[in-house]
C-alpha cells in the first residue's frame, strides 16, 4: 500500500507513538483491576486494531467478545439512528467489562451503546477510546481511558476507515478534503 503522503493523506499520530500510549493505558488499566479478570467489549470494526495491541499489552486474565454498531453510512456524516448489528455472544453479567472503542465523536453510539450494556449488569462498566474528539461531542460519556485528544478533522489509519478504505495504515491520518 501506498504511504500515507502519497494517497493525500496527513499523518497526525504516527504508530510508533500509538503503540507507546497503548502501554501506559494497559499500566493503567492493570492498577486500577489489580490483577481482577477483565472482559474486553471490542466495537466492530474500528477498534479491532486498538482491542488486538490492548489485549497483547494487558498482563491480566482477559476475555473478549465483541459488538457491532452502525450510526454512520457508507461516508462520513452520521446517520442519525444507533443500531446493534451484532450483539454480544456472552452474557456480561458480574463481570468487569471494558468497551474498547477507536474514537469518541459526537458520543451518541457511545452513550447509547453504555445504556445498553449497563443494564445487562455488568461488574463494573468502563470506556477505552483510543481518539477523543470532544470539539463534535453532543452527549457526554464517562469515558475512563483515552488515548489521544484530537481535532476537528476526519481521520483513518490504525482500524479507522473512510468507505472501508485506510484501516490498515499503522499510522492515524487526517483525510483533508473531508468534513469531520
Amino acid at each position: 500500500m501506498p504511504k500515507a503522503s502519497q494517497q493525500g493523506l496527513k499523518v497526525l499520530l504516527r504508530h510508533s507513538r500509538i503503540r507507546q500510549r497503548v502501554r501506559q493505558l494497559a499500566r493503567q488499566i492493570e492498577r486500577d483491576y489489580k490483577g481482577q479478570p477483565l472482559h474486553l467489549i471490542c466495537i466492530l470494526k474500528g477498534a479491532c486494531i486498538f482491542l488486538a495491541d490492548l489485549l497483547r499489552e494487558l498482563k491480566l486474565p482477559v476475555s473478549v467478545d465483541f459488538i457491532a454498531v452502525s450510526s454512520y453510512g457508507k461516508g462520513s456524516l452520521p446517520s442519525g439512528e444507533v443500531r446493534i448489528t451484532k450483539d454480544l455472544d456472552q452474557s456480561i453479567e458480574g463481570l468487569n467489562v471494558i468497551i474498547v472503542e477507536d474514537i469518541l465523536d459526537t458520543g451518541l453510539t457511545l452513550n447509547y451503546l453504555y445504556r445498553i450494556l449497563q443494564s445487562r449488569k455488568p461488574k463494573t462498566l468502563k470506556i477505552a477510546a483510543l481518539l477523543d474528539k470532544p470539539a463534535r461531542r453532543i452527549k457526554e460519556v464517562p469515558v475512563d481511558y483515552i488515548g489521544f485528544k484530537i481535532p476537528d478533522a476526519f481521520v483513518v489509519g490504525y482500524g479507522l476507515d473512510y468507505g472501508e478504505r485506510y484501516r490498515n495504515l499503522p499510522d492515524v491520518c487526517v483525510v483533508p478534503t473531508v468534513e469531520a
